[in-house]
């Protein structure tokens, strides 16, 4: 187990889904509005 005991999987596993909707949210909206981000 890690540090945090079993609170580590679930801190790991909301961390990739945060990152993950950070990412795909810009990139939906940039499509949506067919805007570039260059």
């Amino acid at each position: 187990m890690g540090v945090f005991g079993g609170y580590t999987r679930w801190a790991v596993v909301f961390l990739i889904i945060f990152v993950l909707f950070f990412l795909l949210v810009p990139t939906y909206t940039t499509q949506c509005t067919t805007v570039p981000v260059y």
